[in-house]
């Protein structure tokens, strides 16, 4: 059986090397960060240090998409969250009235934070005799050997240690940065473009664990697995996880000073209050606060290898979850993508991988069929969302030279919203893309969901509910909070 050295131990590297274990591959996890501490799961989750992940200690958001892979490849470790604390959250409870119909049930999304999904998925993938993995260890390059009477190929890496390891198959799954550009640049093969659309969009987000878990919420779940809303300046959304935590996102434009000292615990809270929705669940007699605010920048949408002057790909080397395509994180689609395409590459590398360009070329046509259409979406959304914030700050537009195609015409996508809220049959097909289930142009080619979009009311009024403040009023109270660096 060929070994298969993985690059990286998050959540892609993690599924591949369960999935490939599975089969009976030989598999080495090398990854930067420090093993998790033992004992219970979610005690030792929240004590796992991962400074080489810091996107980890944010908001995650494991969509339909992800719970659709779970069950069908690794039931177990679903079963395993839903064990240590995780939920699913029925997303019909928020659809307008109608029957339901076959793959409602699909319609579901797990509410677990990244760090307890991450350590399930760890001990699962080393409880498998044929993986190991190896912590606080950086792949640096490639080890190479000649491939017929021009080419060459992968066979190897070589670590920070020095240490030298060959390998039938190599992975890069090390992140957005993805170091297996470096590793190849160094080892002399040319560089394959990428192709990329910017988020422009920051997020700061913390986490709470409510007081009493097993109690009522404090307050209504007015998205069915969240609370609050993206309204035309901000976003400010609330999610569940596990044992009793939950987290606040704010989303908001990058350079907005006013809007940066959202990093003050004291004007993160007052922020929460003036956003609908939000102001029972961080009430100091509902929940305490498990840390400070964290900021991050959201990082570009990019597609890996696909752009302009596009290279054959290089033998024995493969890439996955962000390290072959990465979506803008506001949008809640990375990690559920992650777990696909890791189960996915595992099928397609098979029993007994050949790691020659077939398999390379069989890897570039998956990232085709199940990350481009995502990576396109996530394009044309960030850049929606962007667009309309600027515009409600007063801030000029962005020029671009080639804006992206939107996937669907926008008047039919705002008529298909709004008809989403009455109308249950678009409904599930607006979900069935928010999750990741179906993208926009495999819903938007039904005969029959069109023809319900166009029967709509054109101008049907926004469903009642409350307001957000304006984007001069959230302002001002972010301001006037803001010198209050200390809070609970």
């Amino acid at each position: 059986m060929t070994s298969t050295v993985i690059a990286g131990g998050g959540t892609a590297g993690l599924a591949l090397a369960l999935a490939l274990g599975a089969r009976g591959h030989r598999v080495r996890v090398l990854e930067r960060s420090e093993p998790p501490p033992d004992g219970p799961v979610v005690t030792s989750a929240e004590l796992w240090e991962r400074p080489s992940l810091p996107q980890a200690g944010h908001d995650h958001i494991l969509n339909a998409l992800g719970v659709r892979v779970l069950r069908s490849h690794a039931p177990a470790v679903l079963d395993a969250l839903l064990a240590e604390g995780a939920r699913l959250a029925d997303l019909t409870a928020a659809a307008p009235p109608g029957p339901a119909e076959p793959g409602d049930e699909e319609l579901v999304t797990l509410l677990v934070r990244r760090s307890v999904l991450d350590l399930v998925l760890h001990r699962a993938a080393r409880a498998l005799p044929r993986v190991s993995v190896s912590h606080r260890t950086t792949v640096t390059g490639v080890l190479t050997a000649p491939s017929g009477p021009t080419a060459r190929r992968v066979t190897g890496v070589v670590t920070d240690g020095g240490e030298r390891i060959p390998a039938g198959l190599v992975v890069d799954a090390s992140g957005r940065r993805s170091g297996s550009r470096s590793w190849l640049a160094a080892a002399g093969f040319p560089a394959a473009g990428d192709l990329t659309g910017p988020s422009r969009l920051h997020a700061f987000g913390r986490f709470y664990r409510l007081h009493d878990p097993a109690g009522p919420p404090p307050g209504p779940l007015n998205r069915a697995n969240a609370a609050g809303g993206v309204w035309d300046h901000y976003s400010a959304v609330l999610h569940p996880a596990d044992n009793g935590v939950f987290a606040v996102t704010f989303g908001a434009l990058p350079g907005d000073r006013a809007m940066a000292a959202l990093r003050s615990p004291a004007a993160f809270t007052a922020a929460c209050r003036l956003s609908p929705y939000l102001a029972a669940w961080v009430d100091e007699d509902a929940a305490r606060p498990l840390g400070p605010v964290r900021a991050i920048a959201m990082p570009p949408n990019i597609l890996r290898g696909a752009g302009p002057g596009r290279q054959r790909p290089v033998a024995g080397l493969l890439r996955a979850g962000d390290a072959a395509c990465v979506t803008d994180p506001m949008f809640g689609r990375g990690l559920s993508l992650a777990l696909a395409h890791a189960f996915r590459l595992a099928e397609l590398i098979g029993e007994d991988p050949v790691a020659d360009e077939w398999l390379g070329l069989a890897a570039a046509d998956l990232a085709d069929r199940v990350l481009r259409p995502w990576y396109e979406l996530g394009v044309h959304d960030s850049r929606l969302r962007a667009g309309r914030w600027r515009a409600a700050a007063g801030a000029p537009p962005v020029t671009e030279p080639d804006p992206p195609v939107p996937p669907v015409p926008g008047p039919l996508w705002d008529t298909a919203l709004a008809a989403a809220a009455g109308d249950r049959a678009v409904w599930r097909g607006i979900t069935r893309i928010g999750t990741s289930l179906a993208a926009p142009a495999e819903v938007f080619a039904d005969p029959e969901f069109l023809a319900r979009v166009r029967a709509a009311a054109p101008g049907a009024p926004a469903p009642a509910g409350p307001r957000p403040p304006t984007y001069a009023g959230l302002r001002r109270t972010i301001a006037a909070h803001a010198p209050d660096q200390e809070e609970g």
